[in-house]
C-alpha cells in the first residue's frame, strides 16, 4: 500500500473510532520504518509476524489487515500470554468493524453473524490458522496485565472469486463476476472518487418495472459508513454503463445477483480532487453522507 493511501485510510480510522472513545490510543506506526510490532491501533498490509507486548493495560485495541482485492487473509496466533480468566480477550473477525458497523454487511456475508468470529478464549477456536472470506480482516483485543501479549502470523492467499472488496487505493480499475451464485458482492472505495462503469453484462434484459425488479443489477452507493446495507443509494443500473462523481467518504459499487446468470460489471475509478467534489449549497450530498 502506498504512503499515502495508507495514512488516508489511518486517519479515516482515526475519525471513526474517535466516536467510540478509541482515540486515546492509537499510535501510528512510521510506514517508512519497517517495524515488525503491532501497535495497538493499527493497520497492516503486509505479510509476517507482528508482536504485540503491553506495557500497561490496553483495553480497546484493533489491528486492521488489509490485502490485495484478489487476496484473502491467512491470521494465525500464537505466543499467546493473557488471562482469559481476567477479563482479556483476542477476536479475530472476517471482515472489519467501524462504529459498530460491519464490511462485508450481514446481507452480503456468506456466513452467519455468529461464525465470523473467532475467540481465542474459547476452547473450540484456540490454535490453527483463520482464513478470511475476503481481502480485510480484522483482530481485536484486550488485555489487562503490563507483559503480556501476543504473536500474529500474517499469510496472504489468492482468492479465485473476489467479492466484498475493499480497496486499498483511491484510483484503479476492477471486474466483478457472478457466475450463477445468489450472492451480492460489493466493491468499496473509502474515498470520494468519479467513477466509470465501463462494462455492464447481467444474464437478462432489464423488466418493465426496472432493474431491481429484474433480480440481476448494479448498485451504486454512497456514505460514511461501511456497512452498504446502511448507505444511501445513488442509482440502480441493469442495462448500459454510466460515469458518476460520488462525493461520500465511502462509494461502492455492489453487483447483486439472482444466480441464474452469470453476471459482470467492469469499472475504473479516481479520486475527486478538492475542486471536484460537490459543496453542501449544490446539493444534498452533505446530508446523507453525514452519519447519524
Amino acid at each position: 500500500m502506498a504512503v499515502s493511501a495508507r495514512i488516508h485510510m489511518l486517519l479515516l480510522l482515526i475519525s471513526l473510532l474517535s466516536r467510540l472513545g478509541l482515540g486515546r490510543y492509537i499510535e501510528v506506526r512510521n510506514p517508512s520504518f519497517p517495524m515488525l510490532a503491532c501497535r495497538c491501533l493499527d493497520m497492516l498490509a503486509t505479510e509476517g509476524q507482528f508482536t504485540f507486548m503491553t506495557a500497561q493495560p490496553q483495553l480497546a485495541c484493533a489491528a486492521f489487515l488489509i490485502g490485495e482485492p484478489t487476496e484473502v487473509i491467512s491470521l494465525e496466533l500464537s505466543d499467546v500470554n493473557i488471562d482469559c480468566s481476567a477479563g482479556d480477550f483476542i477476536k479475530i473477525f472476517d471482515g472489519w468493524v467501524l462504529k459498530g458497523e460491519k464490511f462485508p454487511s450481514s446481507q452480503d456475508h456468506p456466513l452467519p453473524l455468529r461464525q465470523r468470529y473467532t475467540d481465542y478464549c474459547s476452547s473450540s477456536a484456540a490454535g490453527g490458522a483463520v482464513l478470511s472470506s475476503q481481502n480485510v480482516a480484522m483482530v481485536f483485543f484486550r488485555i489487562h496485565s503490563p507483559d503480556s501479549g501476543f504473536t500474529l502470523t500474517v499469510k496472504k492467499q489468492h482468492n479465485p472469486m473476489p467479492c466484498n472488496i475493499m480497496s486499498q487505493s483511491p484510483e484503479g480499475s476492477f471486474t466483478m463476476v457472478m457466475p450463477h451464485h445468489h450472492w451480492n458482492c460489493s466493491f468499496s472505495i473509502i474515498y470520494p472518487v468519479e467513477l466509470q462503469l465501463t462494462e455492464l453484462s447481467l444474464g437478462q434484459r432489464p423488466m418493465r418495472w426496472g432493474c431491481t425488479g429484474s433480480g440481476d443489477y448494479v448498485e451504486l452507493l454512497g456514505g460514511n459508513g461501511v456497512d452498504t446495507s446502511k448507505m444511501y443509494p445513488m442509482a440502480d443500473l441493469c442495462f448500459s454503463p454510466t460515469q458518476m462523481r460520488m462525493g461520500c467518504d465511502n462509494s461502492v459499487v455492489r453487483l447483486v445477483s439472482s444466480g441464474n446468470y452469470v453476471n459482470r460489471v467492469s469499472f475504473r475509478y479516481r479520486l475527486l480532487g478538492r475542486s471536484e467534489q460537490p459543496q453542501a449549497s449544490e446539493n444534498s450530498l452533505d446530508d446523507f453522507c453525514t452519519v447519524g
